[in-house]
Parts: C-alpha cells; structure tokens; sequence
C-alpha cells in the first residue's frame, strides 16, 4: 500500500481544432480551470507552443494569471516554459511576479520546447535545445538564489543580472521538468533536486521507461548527496470516463480523431492499423483510457505497480468529447477516483459495515429501547390519572 497521498491535476497543452473559435477555445479553458478548482483538484500545467495549430497558448505565465484570479485553490504550473525561446533572466522575473500574484500558487516547469517548429521559427537548432536548457536551469536557480549573475554563451548575455524581487515561496516554488522517453529529464531532475513530469507516462515507450528515468534521476541525486522525492513525481495519461464504457465511447468520438490527427500530423507517433477502429485501438493498446471511474482507477493503479510510489496524477485535458461531456468526466473523476486514492471514504465503509455485521444486535437493542419507551410512557400516563383529585362538590350535593 503506497503512503504517498496521490493528487489530482490535469496537464494543459491544449489541443484546440482549428475549425473553432480560438477565443471561445481558450474562454473555454479558462473556464474548465475554475470547474476543476470547484471539484477540488490540486493541480492545472499549463503549456506553450507557438505553432503546429492545435496549441494555442503561447504564454502559460499569462493565463495562470488570468486563471489565478478566477480560482481559489488549485495550484497553476508552467507545462512548461521552453527555456530555449527565452533570456533565463526573463523567465525568472516572470515566475517569481506569479509567484507573488498566486500568493504562492504558482509551479515553474521547464522543458526544452517540444516543437521543432517552433524552434525553426526562432532559427534555433533543435540539436541545441536540451543543452540549452540544461544552462537555463542552472541560471535560473542561481537567480532564485539571490546570486549575481554575468554570464555570456552562444544564445544569451546577462552582465550582473539579478532578481528584482525575491520569490514570495521560500526558497522558491517549486521547479519540475519534463521527461518522456530519454533521460535527459531525469539527468536534470537528480541534479539539480527538480521535480519531474512523465508526460508520456501511458505511451508504451514513455511507460516502459518509467521505472529506469526515474532511477537516473535518484542515481545522480545520491552522488550529489540527496535523495529523490517520489511526491514530486507526476505522471501524465489521456483519458475520458462517463457512467458507462458505452456513453464513454459515444462521447469520446466526438473529438478523438481530430485529436490523433493532430498528434501524427506533428510527429508520426500513432499507426492505426487498416480496418481498425482508431478510438479502440488507441484503447485497447494502452495508451489511454475510455471507459467507467473503475477503468481510471485501475490504469493509476497500472502505474503505481510499474512506478512505485508517485504523487500526481495528470490527466492529459483533450476535446474528444465535447463541453459538458468533458466537464462531466471530470466531476466522475472527482466524486469516485479522487476519494478511492485518498481513501478519505475509509471511515464510513467501516462504519458502515460494522452496522452490517451488527444489525441484527442493533435491531434488538433499538426495538428494546423502543418497546421501553413506550411502557415508560404509558405508566407516567396511568400515574397521572390517579394522581387528579375527584371532583368537588357543588350546589345541592354541598349540602
């Protein structure tokens, strides 16, 4: 049995079709942030892409802070801030005023850009990216720290560079990175002390090489003399739960081919054999789940077997079904997931079935009770009627 308390979030590229409205799109994922704070999930990352067509938020710091503003709880993340694009420098000033707006709500992941067209966009190499980023973490933190920086490389300057404001998060909130297939995230992650986000952690290959980044990242944290933490660890899945597999079905080929297209039409990543059916080979392969909260329940617990311990689960938010469908799914989710793994329910099954076991004692004992309150109160009534004086005589009989 884990002792790790699992949280609950969702990981926000998005996925937009282009035939909508984008300003009702990302009204909608505004909204969709303040419907999840209501059901009481812990987490929103937010990502940024500049291209491709369906991702449409080119600046997370921008809507976490639009969103913090609209919720109360939820937690808001970078997923993530493509370190490459931008003076680390920038980047840090950015986060700690979030850090500051969000009184503390505010999560700093950070990637090397997932999109090499956007890379090419910016004439950038994407051969130079997770080295890049690697410079940017180590910047960055330096900042976070109070240090004065002068710095020069290929891709920025800084020339006694140092943080206008301290973080408002002592020492400074809490910094993730991605990892996927390779292990460059868990590399970062083990030496630097970040967290980590498995963002293919349902994909075959990026779950097979769960159990082995995550070992790296805790190799080269015990050089360094730390241990990892596996709280800090969030893996992220597609799905999409409604009352039945049936309706579940029903809803999710609403969106879901638009959404495959779009994946392959970036990178070839999923090859549907002929005379298949998309949504149910995408299914039946594993990497993501449509079906009833048990099926949710039951591909965390997938993971939790093949990881270990972990502390964040991430649903990966999609279109495949439309609004109120999609917001449904969530709040399935958060009536019968969320308590499963939190097991906050625990107390009331006991009691409940302790009453179980003890109904035909508690059954004797209430009628008991019962019967005895009634012959209480029928003596009171008889002791009552004799206690009443006769009445006195009046006119003739007074004499």
């Amino acid at each position: 049995m884990t002792q790790i308390i699992l949280r609950h979030g969702i990981f926000l590229p998005p996925f937009h079709p282009i035939e909508e409205n984008p300003t009702a799109c990302l009204d909608r994922d505004l909204e969709l942030m303040a419907w999840l704070d209501r059901l009481g999930f812990h987490e929103a990352w937010i990502g940024e892409h500049h291209s491709a067509g369906f991702e449409i938020i080119s600046s997370p710091e921008i809507f976490i802070a639009i969103a913090a503003e609209r919720t109360k709880f939820i937690r808001f993340g970078t997923g993530v801030i493509s370190l490459p694009y931008h003076n680390p420098l920038m980047v840090a000033d950015r986060i700690v005023q979030l850090d500051h707006h969000t009184r503390g709500r505010v999560m700093f992941g950070a990637g090397p850009g997932l999109l090499a067209s956007d890379a090419l966009m910016l004439g950038i190499d994407p051969m130079t990216q997770r080295d890049r980023m690697a410079e940017g973490i180590d910047v960055i933190l330096r900042l976070f720290r109070d240090e004065t920086v002068t710095e020069k490389t290929d891709w920025y300057t800084l020339v006694n560079a140092r943080l206008h404001l301290p973080p408002y998060t002592k020492p400074h909130p809490e910094m993730a990175v991605v990892s996927a297939v390779t292990p460059s995230g868990g590399r970062l992650a083990g030496k630097y002390d970040l967290s980590m986000i498995c963002v293919a952690a349902t994909n075959p290959f990026g779950y097979d090489a769960l159990a082995s980044n995550w070992q790296i990242a805790c190799d080269i944290a015990a050089e360094h003399g730390r241990t990892m933490d596996p709280a800090r660890l969030r893996l992220v899945g597609p799905m999409h739960i409604a009352e039945t597999r049936d309706k579940a079905f029903q809803n999710a080929r609403f969106g879901f081919e638009r959404y495959l297209n779009y994946l392959n039409n970036n990178q070839r990543r999923f090859v549907v054999p002929a005379g298949e059916d998309p949504l149910e080979w995408f299914v039946e392969n594993k990497y993501g789940v449509v079906g009833t909260p048990d099926d949710a329940i039951a591909l965390i617990e997938r993971l939790q077997q093949k990881q270990g311990e972990f502390g964040v689960f991430l649903q990966q938010a999609h279109n495949w079904a439309d609004w109120e469908e999609t917001k449904r799914s969530y709040e399935l989710y958060a009536r019968y997931v969320m308590p499963h793994f939190s097991r906050d329910n625990r107390p009331r099954v006991q009691s409940y079935d302790w009453c179980t076991e003890h109904r035909d004692e508690l059954s004797e004992k209430r009628g008991a009770a019962a019967r005895a309150m009634f012959d209480k109160h029928e003596a009171e009534q008889r002791a009552a009627a004799a206690a009443v004086p006769s009445r006195p005589p009046r006119g003739r009989e007074a004499w």
